[in-house]
């Protein structure tokens, strides 16, 4: 596999590992990827990236987006299961590791690859 692919992979890997935990070092792998990066210069800054504490806010934006793979076809519980876990993430009564949980098994339930793919999700499939 050219280096590319290879760096397009990583980071369809990493991607939303990285959000979780800093939104700026998200936005400044996607420009290096529009650029001639190199496979180690992506590769250091995801391990830069995932050394970042997360924010409730870091935490929730990542969430959010990979909800929004099940928004429109998850049922009626499973959206007031996700209400209810955000709510209770954001008033600081449950981990963020409930709510990859929960995304985790719609990742299985609707056999979303992507997701499933995802080093973020992993310990939770």
């Amino acid at each position: 596999m050219k280096e590319r692919g290879r760096m397009e992979q990583l980071w369809a890997h990493e991607k939303y590992r990285v959000m979780f935990h800093s939104q700026k070092h998200y936005n400044e792998i996607r420009e290096v990827l529009k650029g001639a990066a190199s496979y180690e210069t992506v590769e250091e800054l995801i391990m830069e990236a995932i050394k970042v504490s997360p924010t409730k806010g870091s935490m929730m934006n990542a969430i959010d987006h990979m909800w929004g793979y099940f928004r429109n076809y998850s049922d009626e519980d499973e959206k007031a299961e996700y209400r209810r876990l955000k709510e209770h993430l954001l008033e600081g009564e449950v981990e963020a590791e409930a709510l990859l949980y929960f995304l985790a098994a719609l990742s299985k339930k609707y056999d979303e690859r992507y997701l499933l793919n995802s080093s973020i999700l992993e310990s939770y499939i």
